[in-house]
């Protein structure tokens, strides 16, 4: 594990980059990591976002894009629109949150 500052925060991450510990993460630090992979958060984003982090809250799992589709009630097609290529992924990142299991 290793430690790193991004945004002015002290955080821990991975060896792909991925914050280990979610208490570490705020709306800031967000902002940051998405631009760090080119995507600029909106409304749209955030509503993702917020959804991603309380689920996990709740499960301790991050949740895949289907679960995100039928439980959070965001459109596969508006998530790829949102984080491109690899959308659990990138959502997972910026939400300062683990890969999600089966995400390669």
């Amino acid at each position: 594990m290793t430690t790193m500052t991004l945004a002015g925060h002290t955080v821990h991450v991975n060896d792909e980059g991925f914050l280990t510990d979610p208490r570490e993460w705020d709306e800031s630090l967000a902002s940051f990591l998405a631009g760090q992979i080119g995507i600029e958060l909106t409304d749209e984003h955030w509503r993702a976002i917020r959804f991603l982090r309380d689920d996990f809250a709740h499960t301790g799992e991050t949740a895949t894009v289907r679960r995100i589709s039928t439980v959070g009630g965001i459109p596969t097609k508006d998530l790829f629109r949102l984080f491109p290529q690899k959308p659990a992924k990138k959502l997972a990142y910026v939400a300062g949150l683990p890969k999600p299991r089966g995400c390669v």
